[in-house]
């Protein structure tokens, strides 16, 4: 099967796997912007949205753009595209990043968490914002290898929402309610996704730059 028959598959799953957060986070906008509550109320962000807006809509933008800009064919036809909504998403997934750490130490606890969760999310929110940071230092020194290994990292971690709407099912139906089993299936989704990331950039067919390492490509996020 040739690879203009792979290409799109890719993509097409990382739609269907973002769709449920966004949304959810869409109608929790809807909600706040005084539209009908079709999802329960939620208290905690009455007092003050903006850093859950500001998390909405950056990931709305971060997951979508990010999409293409993973697809080989569609930023090798469009590398002067790649490097300016780059630059974009390197902004949107900070965003992201940031009010979820923001979220988590100043928003009460969402019920049904516990002290684990807690931690998982400093810990993933500060190891997305890393990889952002080190994919844009990697293609400001021309590493394109490094910036693509970043990059794909930082998007696995912030794609984990969709991911833990499965693992939170399974978990449930296999361990049933409980803080401790909940916080885990969370986790889990955070796990699942660094796990393919890193095994489809240790994948022999992918290692290789994505882009060309032409002084063309200094200082072009993706």
């Amino acid at each position: 099967m040739s690879t203009r028959n792979l290409s799109w598959p890719v993509p097409m799953a990382l739609v269907a796997l973002s769709a449920i957060p966004l949304t959810a986070g869409t109608l929790r906008l809807i909600q706040l912007a005084g539209g009908p509550a079709v999802i329960p109320a939620d208290h905690r962000f009455t007092g003050l949205p903006l850093p859950l807006v500001v998390h909405i809509v950056g990931a709305a933008m971060y997951v979508l753009v990010g999409i293409l800009q993973l697809e080989p064919r569609f930023r090798r036809r469009h590398l002067a595209w790649h490097r300016r909504a780059g630059r974009v998403l390197a902004v949107a997934g900070l965003l992201v990043a940031t009010s979820a750490l923001w979220m988590t130490l100043f928003y009460e606890a969402q019920p049904g968490t516990g002290g684990l969760l807690y931690v998982l999310r400093l810990v993933f929110g500060s190891a997305m914002a890393a990889c952002l940071v080190l994919g844009f230092t990697a293609v400001r020194r021309r590493d394109i290898t490094a910036h693509r290994a970043w990059m794909i990292r930082a998007y696995a971690i912030g794609l984990a929402a969709g991911t833990q709407a499965f693992t939170e099912g399974i978990g449930g139906a296999i361990f049933g309610p409980g803080v401790l089993a909940a916080d885990l299936a969370k986790g889990a989704g955070w796990v699942i996704n660094l796990a393919v990331a890193e095994w489809a950039l240790r994948s022999p067919a992918r290692r290789r730059p994505a882009l060309p390492t032409g002084p063309q490509q200094a200082g072009a996020p993706s």
